[in-house]
């Protein structure tokens, strides 16, 4: 099996006093599972949340997939699909119709167009150096912070991988690992959750690192105040009273669901995301947290139909574990904005049947195939040597690569309810902090 681990300005036309129509982002529609403590106001304001949630390379294919799984083709919605609220956005990049990770996030971060590969950080003449031309210099991450809010990213990537980077770090390469950590912890963002620290490789243009430089981050981390935590059990012994945490849960992005040994000691990430919520929701003036389903985009690099269905089922779960806290108060459903958007979709991927008949949900009795790294078909199996099992469906793909189409925006706030372009998302966020709608 090939498991990778490598991996417009189109502006909101709507006037403030249109925006202000928003309100508060609009009811959602579940039922309160939550008793976490309220945050509370600052200085006699109302704490703002936002929850940016990207299940990275998430096609609407991938959801369709997804739900059959689980529900059966007539079953009911995934739990971000009953956001009241569906628009979609164009995806491109400044440079390229086809758009990678760093660019897409980097639009939402920052509210413009970057090339390919850069992170918040436009180098247009190659130098490894930002060219301070941001029109949006610091991201709403840094907007937050500044306003005395909580921070956190949430990923199963390494947590320096593209999409959790362009929050808090601005470099001309995606390749810059070190830097990007480095840059996360000047910043000093609360909640850091995933899998590893990669080194400076590849295209970035910095001096060299390897492993003796994340060790050295990771201690300049815990003489900070970072509870540092490396498996589950940690975690949840830590959330409740940390002030920050790192959790740092495999030397690469975390290992896929459907892989794991019932010994695995990683947890998932709803379980990520619970802890995150443990820690930002001490923070009176609210917080920023971006949840990343890194690996639905790597399962469908490698044209994996199981490993694509439970990372995205994964996402959901932790979906649903923020929409059970937004709904746990008030002024948490009155004052939070849930975006729930893919940054691009990937590998074109599509259900083709079966024909004449309905899917049942869950495995089939078909052991699941795929190729190997020789090409050859062989029957997958866990990390328990247990077979793997495939969907009751069949499936297909047209690449390994991102494509160019339009991806879906659910949410619980209308000014999300359109079509627009990534870098839309940015004004919506802002807009939001800055209490207009």
């Amino acid at each position: 099996m090939n498991m990778r681990k490598i991996r417009s300005v189109l502006m909101c036309h709507l006037a403030g006093c249109f925006l202000a129509i928003f309100v508060s982002g609009c009811a959602l529609t579940y039922t309160a599972a939550s008793s976490v403590k309220n945050a509370g106001s600052a200085g006699g304001g109302e704490p703002r949340y936002i929850f940016f949630l990207v299940p990275d390379g998430m096609g609407l294919s991938n959801v369709t997939a997804a739900r059959i799984y689980k529900n059966g083709p007539g079953g009911v919605p995934l739990t971000f699909e009953r956001l009241p609220y569906i628009g979609y956005q164009r995806t491109h990049s400044k440079n390229s119709t086809v758009t990678d990770s760093a660019a897409a996030a980097s639009a939402w971060a920052s509210g413009e167009k970057f090339n390919n590969g850069e992170i918040s950080c436009h180098d247009d003449n190659g130098d490894g150096l930002c060219d301070g031309t941001l029109k949006n210099p610091q991201t709403i991450l840094e907007l937050a912070a500044a306003r005395g809010m909580g921070t956190g990213l949430v990923a199963t990537s390494d947590i320096t991988h593209a999409t959790p980077a362009v929050w808090g770090a601005h470099v001309h390469s995606r390749k810059c690992e070190s830097e990007v950590f480095s840059q996360f912890l000047d910043l000093g963002i609360d909640v850091l959750l995933g899998g590893g620290i990669a080194a400076n490789h590849g295209a970035c243009l910095l001096e060299p690192t390897d492993e003796t430089t994340t060790e050295a981050l990771i201690q300049r981390a815990r003489n900070e105040g970072y509870a540092y935590v490396t498996t589950e059990k940690e975690m949840i012994a830590r959330q409740a009273s940390a002030k920050k945490i790192l959790g740092v849960f495999n030397s690469g992005g975390l290992s896929p669901l459907y892989t794991r040994s019932s010994a695995s000691t990683e947890p998932t990430l709803g379980t990520m995301t619970r802890a995150a919520l443990e820690v930002l929701q001490g923070f009176n003036s609210g917080f920023f947290l971006l949840v990343e389903g890194s690996q639905v985009d790597w399962a469908n690099h490698d044209n994996d139909m199981v490993y694509q269905i439970h990372e995205t089922l994964d996402f959901d779960n932790a979906v649903k574990v923020i929409l059970d806290w937004v709904n746990g108060s008030e002024i948490r459903k009155k004052n939070s904005l849930v975006i729930v958007v893919p940054d691009h979709d990937c590998g074109g991927f599509g259900i083709n049947g079966p024909k004449g008949e309905l899917s049942v949900p869950g495995d089939s009795g078909r052991k699941y195939r795929l190729k190997n790294e020789a090409g050859v078909m062989v029957d997958l199996k866990n990390n328990d040597g247990k077979p793997i099992y495939a969907p009751d469906f069949e499936a297909g793909w047209t690449s390994d690569g991102h494509t160019a189409v339009d991806t879906l925006i659910w949410s619980n706030s209308p000014a999300c309810g359109r079509a627009m372009d990534n870098t839309d998302l940015f004004y919506v966020m802002r807009t939001f902090l800055q209490g207009n709608f």
